[in-house]
């Protein structure tokens, strides 16, 4: 089994137990879960400890319940992921917190997406873009944003996996083919 299939398994069954507990529940477990996410990001000698064949699954649930206690995780959250130590399957939480992020994000109907331009934009002209985005897409648009002076001028838009490339950079590459052609 393909380490992506393991973890969509996991983030779905707590995802449905969620649902099945109710909206709050299902937002409440998303919340420690992307917490716990972000710790393992932000501290790689935590993630190489969970995924450890060396450390006992009693001593990876210790560290756990430290940590579930520092997010104020319920029982549910925390039987989960005593469950994946039990299972041998910490190495997969970041990947799971992240999956069943997306499936939040696709049950509330949000759509995550990054703005690369060439110059930093003031926050009235981000609020103006953002909401012109919403409008096309007909859904709640999570954007963040970020500048790459390399892109010259113009904007990168990526939304999933997809991307919309209006750069000065880009057009200029499709010049230079069209002129390489003799188009």
């Amino acid at each position: 089994m393909t380490d992506t299939v393991v973890a969509r398994r996991y983030a779905n069954a707590i995802f449905a137990i969620g649902s099945k507990d109710g909206v709050e529940a299902r937002d409440r477990y998303g919340s420690a879960l992307s917490g716990l996410g972000e710790m393992l990001v932000a501290s790689p000698p935590l993630a190489a400890t969970l995924k450890s064949p060396v450390i006992t699954a009693e001593e990876k649930k210790g560290v756990l319940g430290k940590l579930l206690d520092r997010l104020k995780a319920d029982a549910t959250v925390r039987n989960f992921c005593f469950l994946l130590a039990d299972k041998e399957r910490l190495g997969f939480l970041g990947e799971i917190a992240g999956m069943y992020g997306d499936l939040l994000d696709e049950a509330k109907g949000v759509i995550r997406g990054r703005l690369t331009t060439a110059v930093d934009l003031s926050k009235e002209k981000r609020a103006e873009l953002k909401a012109k985005l919403e409008e096309k897409a007909g859904s709640v648009i999570e954007l963040t944003f970020a500048t790459d002076k390399d892109i010259l001028g113009g904007m990168v838009l990526k939304i999933g996996d997809r991307v919309l490339d209006a750069s000065l950079r880009a057009q200029l590459g499709i010049l230079r083919e069209t002129f390489k052609r003799g188009g």
